[in-house]
Formats: C-alpha cells, structure tokens, sequence
C-alpha cells in the first residue's frame, strides 16, 4: 500500500498530471475570460502540455505566461480569424434553416444542400479549432500556413483527430449531464490528455516537413 502512494508510484504520478491539468484549466479560464485571448491561453496551455508529456515540467504558472506573451500576436490573430469564421458559418445556418423550413419543392431541396455543405465547413472549422493552438505552441509560421497545415493534418490523421474530439466531448457531457464540478478539471486535463496523441503527430510533421509540414505552408 505504501508503494502505491510513494511519489515514484504510476498512482502518484497520474494524480499528479491531474493536478497539473486542474491548475492549468484555472490559468487558462482566467485567460480567456475576455474571449478575445481564448487563442493566447489555448496556445499557453499546449505549451506547458506539451512540456508535461516530455517530463519537462517546472513551474508551471512561469511557463504558461510566457508562452501567453510569445504566442500572443499570432495566436489571437489566429482566433479572431477563426471567431469571425464561426460568426459568418453560425449565421449561414440559421438563415439556410429558416429558408429550406419556409419553402418547398427544389428550392427546399436547394436549402437543405446549401446546409450541408455548410456543416461540412463546420466540421473543417471544428479541425481548424483542434489543431491550429497546439500548432502554435509547436513551431513557428505564417498565419496563412498555420490555418492551411491544422487542416491538412487534422483530416490525414483522422484517427488522433477523433480521438481529440471524444475526449473533449466526453468531458462535456459528464460536466452537464453527470458530475458539474468536474468543470474543475476542464480544458486543463483535455488538453492534457490530448496532448499525449497530439505531440508525436506535431512532432513527426515538424521533423519531417517533406511529408508533412513544410515553412511555406504546405503539407502532404
């Protein structure tokens, strides 16, 4: 019983990854309390994700606020873009809902392609959202090439990006529908554990950007 509790113990060391992942989702919901810096903090916590993943984990509150000032530029470029993207998908939705509701016959049958189509790009934005921050966090690229490499990986590695989805969706149904004060674990240990898929799919584009990931932006 005393092995299990000792800090060397695989118990101790997830329980304390945990409490690295609660500590974390508090830093990054005070960050992205004014919305616009939601991209500055999600890039922040990657960062310091990342970091844990590669057992290079220290002071945990220094590293997120200096990833939050290098990364601050670029990242909230990178969401305001992305932000006004969701704004224009969200009322394209809603106004192709209330048409294809209101008409018949082929113009109905137009609305409902219109619509589709839209929750295609919905999904690519949702790719883009996923990929783009711990981008960021990662290395270093245009605004452009960053937006065109988070797809590209996003949709060639199907599996890591569906995987990142569910832990995320999982953690937001059992906040709603389960256990509310799991809200405490949050972003912080999604992003955590995401990280784990996240960081050799980076890595392996980064390292080998004739396959993957290249400077000017393009990937394969």
């Amino acid at each position: 019983m005393a092995r299990i509790f000792s800090y060397e113990s695989k118990f101790s060391q997830i329980m304390l990854r945990l409490t690295h992942g609660c500590y974390l989702n508090l830093l990054w919901l005070v960050c992205s309390l004014p919305i616009v810096t939601l991209g500055a903090s999600t890039a922040a916590l990657y960062t310091v994700t990342f970091k844990i993943v590669n057992d290079r984990d220290g002071d945990l509150t220094a590293q997120f606020f200096r990833a939050f000032r290098d990364n601050f530029r670029q990242a909230t470029t990178l969401w305001l873009i992305l932000l006004l993207v969701a704004a224009v998908l969200g009322t394209d939705i809603y106004i192709l809902n209330k048409l294809r509701m209101a008409f018949t016959g082929p113009l109905a049958i137009a609305c409902t392609i219109g619509l589709a189509l839209v929750i295609v790009a919905c999904l690519a934005w949702a790719v883009e959202f996923m990929y783009v921050f711990p981008l960021v966090a990662m290395v270093r690229n245009t605004n452009a090439a960053m937006l065109k490499n988070a797809l590209l990986i996003g949709t060639h590695y199907l599996f890591c990006t569906i995987c990142v989805f569910v832990i995320h969706a999982a953690m937001a149904i059992a906040i709603i529908a389960v256990f509310t004060p799991l809200a405490v674990m949050g972003e912080g240990v999604c992003a955590l554990l995401s990280s784990y898929l996240l960081y050799p799919v980076l890595r392996a584009c980064a390292t080998d950007p004739s396959r993957h990931l290249s400077e000017d932006g393009s990937a394969s």
